[in-house]
């Protein structure tokens, strides 16, 4: 009997069955309208807000949020979320065909203006952002800091004129071939001298192709001819040399070539945008004089209290591990007499090498600032680089 009693407890008459199921999609209903509201109001205030609608003053709602609070059905909410999609979908619209402010300043502003500085024989960790821990090149370190410093950046063949034809080329050496300085490469006892066409060159296409102002001041370091007409609005070559009487004025080498960038660039066309290779022949020496490294006399009280740390390579133990190739008279042995062969020689050498690099970083300094004034320098791409390092 109590199991009987038990199982009707479990049946329901038929009424009180469909009474129950509708009860239950009613308490469904009323959730899902509530949730809706809910949802609706949620994404009605961040909407609001990312157009600067804003609460009253007293924290209140604002009364155009009230009749949002005073929708009771789904068919409601349902009919104002989809007026919300449409009005949203017409904004949209209206961006797409109207150019943001940023690209039509882009389009407003015109191509880019762009200042290499180029470094001559320039080691890749004489710089203070590259970790050295001497060298002053404050103005380079502000760029690295701002910038992007290309770690991996290297040359498949570090000879001075093999590297600044590929700059002016943008070809490797297996395919500009300008193997030897002012010779190229020899075919059948002819000298090639440099072999890319005159219109291809970076200055050339830049020029002609792209109606830039181009302007090279300093070391070209090919020792042939390019094109003048072709190639450059504006050129000076300055190669070899760290003191010059040029005039009544002795001239300093990184002196020469910052007076002629600025040069360049006060004498200019305004309406065009522009391209100058500030090529200077610092931080290489002068080869043949026993001084090798001559800086300017303002910067003789730079280093002088350092002590230029020796490399682990530079020791004889060191140099007789290296390949048989690298003989005594291997060029790069040959120059390491000249300048790092003693402790001595070393400290003295190294710190009017790093004066010198000082001296380039100031420069780049005078240039920039330059550029500052004449409103242009945002609008400059500004690229530091060497040759080799």
């Amino acid at each position: 009997r109590a199991s009987k009693d038990a199982r009707k407890s479990f049946i329901m008459p038929r009424a009180t069955l469909q009474s129950q199921l509708a009860l239950s999609l009613l308490v469904v209903a009323v959730s899902m309208v509530l949730l809706l509201l809910h949802i609706h109001q949620a994404s009605y205030f961040a909407t609001t807000s990312k157009s600067n609608r804003s609460k009253g003053n007293d924290g209140t709602m604002p009364d155009n949020l009230k009749p949002m609070r005073a929708a009771s059905t789904a068919s409601e909410l349902i009919k104002q979320d989809q007026r919300r999609r449409e009005m949203n979908k017409i904004n949209e619209e209206e961006k797409l065909d109207q150019p943001s402010v940023e690209i039509q300043a882009e389009e407003d502003r015109g191509p880019m203006n762009v200042v290499l500085f180029y470094a001559d024989d320039w080691r890749h960790d004489t710089l203070g952002a590259a970790g050295n821990p001497i060298v002053k090149t404050p103005v380079l370190d502000a760029l690295a800091k701002e910038g992007v410093r290309f770690t991996e950046n290297c040359v498949t063949t570090s000879i001075c004129w093999v590297s600044r034809a590929t700059l002016y080329s943008g070809q490797y050496l297996a395919r500009h071939h300008f193997e030897m300085l002012g010779k190229g490469r020899t075919v059948n006892g002819t000298e090639m001298k440099f072999e890319v066409p005159q219109n291809e060159t970076l200055y050339s296409l830049l020029k002609k192709k792209a109606n830039y102002h181009v302007g090279h001041a300093g070391k070209l370091g090919l020792w042939v001819e390019l094109d003048h007409e072709l190639n450059f609005d504006f050129f000076t070559d300055e190669d070899g040399w760290h003191w010059r009487l040029i005039g009544n004025k002795m001239w300093h080498v990184t002196e020469k070539n910052t007076a002629d960038a600025l040069r360049f660039l006060a004498t200019r066309p305004k309406e065009k945008p522009f391209f100058l290779n500030v090529a200077y022949f610092a931080t290489h020496a002068v080869d043949g004089d026993v001084r090798q490294y001559m800086p300017q006399n303002e910067s003789m009280s730079m280093y002088v209290n350092d002590t230029i740390p020796i490399p682990a390579t530079a020791t004889e133990e060191a140099w007789g591990k290296m390949p048989p190739f690298f003989g005594e008279y291997n060029e790069g042995r040959t120059r390491w007499r000249w300048r790092f062969d003693t402790p001595e020689k070393h400290q003295h050498m190294m710190k009017n090498y790093y004066r010198m690099a000082s001296e380039v970083d100031k420069s780049v300094g005078l240039v920039l600032n330059t550029l500052r004034d004449q409103g242009v320098l945002d609008n400059t791409l500004i690229i530091f680089t060497t040759d080799n390092g």
